[in-house]
This record gives C-alpha cells, sequence and structure tokens, in this order.
C-alpha cells in the first residue's frame, strides 16, 4: 500500500480513533529523551535530604538540554525559539551562570486577552523563562507526583480530561447501581483560583518536600515576577502555575480523601465533583470544605458554580453535559474548538507549525469527542481536514505505515 492510498484513509482512521489510547492532552514529559526524564525522577527523589546535589541537577547542562526540548515541543517554528536556536549552546550556558550565581532574573511578562468563551487573561513568558519553568518542573515534579491522589487529573501524565471525565461516570455507575438509586453530585470550583493562590501558603506547602534554600529562592523568583502587592496571584498559561496550582489544591485533595473520608471524587485544577447516595451528606460536606478552604488556603468557592444536582438532571463536567443517558458536547465547547482549529490551520498556512502539530491537536479532540454524541459533528470535521490536507502525511501515520 503506498502513500497515497494510505492518505485517503486517514480521515476514516481518525474517526475510528481508539479511546483507550495513549494520548494525553496534559501530558508535558518529553519522550524523546526518556533517560534524561530518568536522571530528574532518579535524582529528585534521592536526593531531597542533600539540598546542594538537588541544585545541582536542576542546573545542570543536561536538565537544561531537556528543558529546553520540553518548551519548544509543538512550537519548533516560532520566531522566539528559532531566535534563541540560533545561539543555543551559548544562551543555555547563561542560563546556567544566571542560576548558579543567583543572577538569573525573569524577564517582564507579555498579556494578552482571550476570550475561549469566557474572557480570561493570560501572561506569557518570554521563551527562556519557559526553559527555567521546565528546569524546575523536572526537578522538583516526581517530589510532588507521589503525593498526589490518584484522582487528580489536570497535567499529570497519563490523566487529562477524558479520564477525568470516565473516572467521573464509574463512580456515577458504581453509587446508582446501574441506575437503580438516587446519586447526588456536588459540583463546584474555586472562585478566582490563579489569582488568589497565596504565595505565602504555597511555599509554606512547598517547603514539606523541598529544604533546598537556592531551589526555594527560585521558586519565589519565578512567583514574584507575578506577584501583586498581596503576593497573590499565578499568571495563567506558565507550567509552573500549572504544577503548582495541583500542589496547591493537593491539601484540598487531601483533606476530602482523608478527613472526610469521601470516595467519589474527581478534581481537574480548581473543578471538582463529590458524589454521594445522600443530599444531606453532601450539603455538609460543602459546608466543612467552604470553611476548609477559607482558613487554609484563603479561597472561596464559587458561589454560582457550587451546587448540588441530581445526576438524572445531568451535569456539566469539562465541557460536556453528563448524564446515565446521554453525554452531549456544549456549544461553547464545540464554537471554542472550532476557533483554535481555524488558528491552528492558519498557523500551518504561514509556516509557524508543522503539519505533526494540526495531526496531533485533531487527534487529541477526537479522542476527547468521540466520548461523546458527537458522530455528525466528528465527520464533517474530518471530512473538512482531509480536503485541507490530502497531500500531508504526520510522522505518526508513517510510522503506522511502515509498521503495516
Amino acid at each position: 500500500m503506498g502513500i497515497k492510498s494510505y492518505d485517503v484513509g486517514r480521515a476514516s482512521w481518525l474517526n475510528n480513533f481508539n479511546n483507550n489510547s495513549n494520548f494525553n492532552a496534559n501530558d508535558r514529559n518529553v519522550n524523546n529523551d526518556n533517560a534524561l526524564r530518568g536522571i530528574a525522577h532518579h535524582n529528585a527523589e534521592t536526593l531531597l535530604l542533600k539540598p546542594r546535589n538537588l541544585w545541582k541537577v536542576l542546573c545542570s547542562t543536561k536538565n537544561l538540554e531537556l528543558a529546553y526540548k520540553n518548551a519548544r515541543k509543538h512550537k519548533t517554528l516560532r520566531p522566539c525559539i528559532l531566535e534563541f536556536e540560533e545561539n543555543l549552546t551559548e544562551n543555555l550556558d547563561l542560563l546556567r551562570t544566571e542560576l548558579l550565581f543567583h543572577s538569573y532574573k525573569p524577564r517582564p511578562l507579555k498579556t494578552f486577552i482571550l476570550r475561549d468563551p469566557k474572557t480570561r487573561k493570560i501572561s506569557k513568558s518570554d521563551f527562556r523563562d519557559r526553559v527555567i519553568h521546565h528546569a524546575l518542573c523536572n526537578i522538583i515534579e516526581p517530589l510532588f507526583e507521589k503525593r498526589f491522589i490518584h484522582d487528580s487529573y489536570a497535567n499529570r501524565k497519563g490523566k487529562g480530561t477524558l479520564k477525568a471525565i470516565q473516572r467521573f461516570e464509574h463512580f456515577r455507575k458504581k453509587l446508582s447501581h446501574n441506575n437503580t438509586y438516587q446519586v447526588f453530585i456536588l459540583k463546584s470550583d474555586i472562585r478566582h483560583y490563579f489569582d488568589e493562590v497565596d504565595h505565602s501558603i504555597l511555599l509554606k506547602i512547598i517547603r514539606k518536600r523541598i529544604n533546598d534554600p537556592k531551589v526555594l529562592w527560585l521558586i519565589r523568583r519565578i512567583l514574584s515576577n507575578y506577584s501583586t502587592s498581596k503576593r497573590k496571584g499565578m499568571p495563567l498559561g506558565n507550567l509552573t502555575s500549572q504544577f503548582f496550582a495541583n500542589v496547591y489544591l493537593n491539601e484540598l485533595d487531601q483533606f476530602v480523601k482523608h478527613k472526610l473520608k469521601a470516595k467519589n471524587y474527581v478534581r481537574y485544577v480548581d473543578d471538582f465533583v463529590l458524589l454521594h447516595n445522600s443530599e444531606e451528606k453532601l450539603t455538609e460536606w460543602k459546608e466543612i470544605i467552604a470553611q476548609f478552604l477559607q482558613e487554609e488556603l484563603f479561597l472561596d468557592l464559587h458561589p454560582e458554580k457550587t451546587r448540588i444536582i441530581l445526576s438524572d438532571h445531568g451535569v456539566d463536567f469539562l465541557g460536556l453535559n453528563v448524564s446515565p443517558f446521554h453525554k452531549i458536547m456544549k456549544k461553547r465547547n464545540v464554537r471554542s474548538f472550532k476557533r483554535k482549529l481555524k488558528l491552528i490551520c492558519e498557523k500551518f498556512d504561514n509556516g509557524e507549525i508543522t503539519y505533526d502539530d494540526v495531526y496531533d491537536f485533531l487527534e487529541g479532540w477526537i479522542a476527547y469527542a468521540k466520548y461523546a454524541d458527537t458522530y455528525n459533528l466528528r465527520r464533517k470535521i474530518i471530512s473538512t481536514i482531509e480536503d485541507k490536507f490530502q497531500s500531508e502525511v504526520s510522522l505518526k501515520e508513517y510510522n503506522r505505515l511502515r509498521k503495516k
């Protein structure tokens, strides 16, 4: 079978994309350098009580090279990355020197407004700072990962929105005994979460696992680049913000699991659900959780988005309306996807990204969308993509062809 004949069947292959695929939209680990990733995991865990060694690994050339590869993934043609690559060795050496001499200072964030569909303020770090973010997370993430609960699904390897929705479905089916018992759902999120993260509390949590003063210095530098006068907040869009968001709310996870003894709990960033057969129990837990968040983390439940729902009525969770009888993708999420797809196609036409990037984006969305009742929508999207990219072949497709 030649490449052209294989290319014609690409759309049908994507439309039948297996939901059990290893794809994960939140997988931030680079798979093309497992040895380096292993170095980070090994040293971070075994050298916890040796601060100088932990810092040494963070500042190592190998770790910075890995961080650079992570930071450029899916963005290889962007001007800022091409500029950094022109003098790659010198730029990485300079970053290493700045770290070792404690002279590193993040550059000012570039802020823009994103309507997707609700309005968000996104603050973007300079590429050299993104390399530092990855270098830090490479080393400290393994120290916290084993402390996270299983049912925290954002920005973790092997997790993601689809896995969170599937876990939610598992809990609902288990409690309902095949829809013979009523199940109630406490659905909530945190009000202005990223803007309200308190730096002093976050650093106190981090110190439980990291006692290296140099690593803590770097974390404070990164946090202060966005800090307000109240020393609160983290910028949406930074890798470190995503990671610290899990560290901060892991305190809530542990409280729910070990203090409340709640078994049926799923969290994705600041969105979370609790399921129980008793509406009264969920009402009690809601008040206890609200008090814990206020007293321990200086956070509040969102007053308009916190409610207790009978599962038969359907609950909006991570872009889907999920009930025992259907899973419907919300219209605003379909509009959001179409806007992103249009933007990605424009970037491809302008030479900013490769077809591999387009393919990965589409593959991930199909895996998510296939879990809902979206057959006709997927057929329409795939037909459009096939017409536009009929002469393109991604590396994944090529490798599958070689195996055949």
